[in-house]
């Protein structure tokens, strides 16, 4: 990288890189890394909730980054004494360094599907809680009697 004319590199981690991108895209490049980033922005999240929210990871995959972004200090891995045990995931200090930078990455996406497409609302069936349900079985209870 050219710095007031200068040239300069990074070492780190036994490795070289010719500018600072190189370094950035060797810690949360990919297609996965920023998304699980993205959805512990704003809380722990347990494995299966993750998995939940990004349509398409594969468990391994899913597994494989959060171990990785765990190893790079981005994210924490808190196993609760529990049965069954429960984890959780949540970002670091260091992980949230990076909150500035997603942001920007995802208001520019949304530019470019306004831009490029369109953004469409995804509607979701509503998930019935048990409340709900013990409430419709007396509903129908009653309209028969």
């Amino acid at each position: 990288m050219i710095i007031d004319g200068d040239e300069y590199r990074i070492r780190m981690n036994g490795q070289v890189y010719h500018c600072a991108l190189d370094v950035t895209m060797e810690l949360v490049g990919g297609k996965w890394k920023t998304i699980v980033l993205w959805y512990l922005r704003t809380d722990k999240k347990r494995f299966s909730e993750l998995r939940k929210l990004i349509p398409g990871i594969t468990e391994k995959m899913l597994s494989m980054q959060l171990r990785q972004l765990e190893k790079d200090g981005f994210i924490s891995r808190t196993v609760h004494a529990e049965v069954p045990p429960r984890v959780e995931y949540a970002l670091t200090a260091h992980g949230k360094t990076l909150l500035p930078l997603l942001e920007e990455i995802a208001k520019w996406g949304r530019l470019m599907g306004k831009k490029f497409g369109t953004v469409e609302k995804v509607e979701r069936p509503v998930k019935k809680t048990s409340a709900s349900r013990i409430s419709g079985k007396a509903k129908r209870k009653s309209a028969v009697a």
